[in-house]
């Protein structure tokens, strides 16, 4: 991302020169740190990072955040360079507010030093460690729970090397800290998973059963002084550009090159099991319950099966972002139906929630022209996001007899996206973990809809069996698939009845 830097940069120094408004809650190096969090993306900053800021300044505690990037340096260096400042711009179709937030204690570049992330995680100082990693970073089959066999976990968990995976940096961390007796700690998944806690819970466990030369005690320490609270997380953050960096210059009179721009819309439930303390989010609007579960179905089928929708479908009728897409005639339509038909029939919501209310606002936070969230940008990592977003919606449809016709649209929209071209003959780039599977299974298989539905229905990685072996979602995927291949998506849509 190429930008020009100013001479004045954003940090300690210049913080008495910016607006009022946009000053930080909480001074850096005045809050120790109580949290480690993995993943050190542009979701992170504008979400959990901001509630916790927003906490401590409520509430108070020793509740810093060290912040570890897992891959690239580029953040890692741009904070480093900024006293760990950063600036976060809520944007709506009216107007922006830029506000510089200081959470962060520290940032970590895992690959560059594991073992000192592995001592973070060691400190009894930290309680809380969070994550937003991805779910391909879990290192998890999404079908089956089962534990990847991918070369760097099997070697992080043989203890041959510094760890290089999330799953061995945390076995490593716990380890450590088992062996200090550290204290207990919360491992918090943020990542849009279904049942993101038990999923995490599932991770450490089978890392622990295929690891070698843990400490004496170390499964029932685990058990003891451990726990994974579920949660469930919602703001709309796009990837950072070069007009990110202007408008935070422009709102704060300095450069920040860690800048983050999001809707003003934000949301954080989680189950309130901590066993060493926690922040005061509730302060921050944060809900505390016990049971994340229905929320987080409500957002992964309402919100972020729709919004893939609208991304493969947009992508195929070559709209650049999703505001963009949400432009193509009766789209909106269909994607009510989809909810109202699909989602709001697949399962139990949260007391006092309508699932059709709440995908109205799901609609019109999508519509949010300011966000130029990227049809492209959500359309990574498909294999990984239909099972919890889509499937699961018709796999419950299905098993109480209803149908799933508009849950099938999307898998067919993501199919047809996968044969790699647009409506109008453009290239479209398949970035997947199993891109490589899901290319071979289309070039291998018959070269028509139902081909390519037989093929990919037959990566259990990807589709579970009740979906794979019904032969109405089959049907109806096929027939969808046929209707995008030979009319595109505008036309496909127009004949919706």
């Amino acid at each position: 991302m190429a930008v020009t830097v100013g001479a004045s940069r954003l940090g300690l120094g210049v913080l008495r020169h910016l607006p009022v408004d946009s000053r930080p809650l909480v001074r850096p190096g005045t809050v120790p740190t109580g949290v480690v969090h993995l993943g050190l993306g542009a979701f992170h900053r504008a979400h959990q990072a901001v509630y916790t800021e927003a906490a401590v300044g409520a509430a108070g505690g020793d509740w810093g955040i060290v912040a570890v990037a897992p891959r690239s340096t580029a953040v890692v260096d741009a904070l480093a360079a900024q006293d760990n400042l950063f600036s976060v711009s809520a944007l709506s179709a009216a107007d922006a507010t830029t506000r510089v937030v200081g959470a962060l204690s520290g940032v970590r570049h895992a690959p560059s030093d594991p073992d000192a992330v592995v001592a973070l995680l060691a400190d009894p100082a930290v309680r809380v460690v969070t994550l937003t990693v991805t779910e391909k970073a879990y290192q998890l089959d999404p079908v089956t729970g089962r534990l990847s066999p991918d070369s760097a976990l099997a070697a992080d968990l043989a203890g041959h090397r510094p760890p290089a995976t999330v799953p061995g940096l945390l076995l490593r961390g716990l380890a450590a800290r088992a062996e200090a007796d550290a204290g207990p700690l919360a491992l918090v998944s943020c990542d849009n998973l279904p049942a993101n806690g038990r999923r995490l819970r599932g991770l450490v466990d089978k890392a622990i059963e295929r690891a070698t030369g843990t400490p004496a005690g170390f499964v029932d320490w685990v058990a003891a002084n451990v726990t994974c609270p579920g949660t469930m997380v919602d703001r709309i953050v796009p990837a950072s550009t070069p007009e990110t960096i202007d408008r935070a210059r422009r709102a704060l009179g300095v450069t920040d090159l860690a800048a983050v721009a999001a809707e003003p819309y934000a949301q954080w439930v989680i189950e309130d099991d901590f066993p060493g303390g926690r922040p005061g989010w509730e302060h921050a609007g944060a809900v505390l319950t016990d049971d994340a579960g229905p929320w987080e179905r409500l957002k992964l089928r309402a919100l972020n099966g729709v919004h893939s929708a609208v991304a493969y479908l947009g992508a195929l009728a070559g709209r650049e972002t999703i505001a963009d897409a949400l432009e193509i005639p009766h789209l909106t339509d269909v994607l009510r139906r989809l909810i109202a038909e699909d989602v709001a029939a697949s399962f139990t919501p949260p007391d006092g929630v309508r699932v059709v209310d709440y995908g109205e606002q799901v609609l019109a936070r999508f519509g949010n022209p300011a966000i130029r969230h990227r049809t492209l940008q959500v359309a990574i990592d498909g294999s990984q996001k239909l099972p919890q977003r889509i499937l699961h919606t018709i796999a419950d449809l299905r098993a109480s007899g209803r149908s799933a016709r508009w849950g099938a649209l999307v898998v067919a929209s993501w199919l047809r996206f996968a044969l790699g071209y647009a409506d109008d003959g453009r290239p479209l780039p398949l970035q997947d973990p199993l891109a490589g599977p899901i290319r071979a299974a289309l070039d291998a298989g018959a070269q028509s809809p139902a081909g390519a539905v037989d093929a990919v229905f037959a990566l259990r990685e990807v589709i579970p069996a009740e979906v794979a072996d019904d032969d109405e979602v089959r049907a109806q995927v096929t027939a969808w698939l046929t209707a995008l291949g030979r009319h595109g998506v505008e036309a496909t849509l127009a004949g919706v009845r």
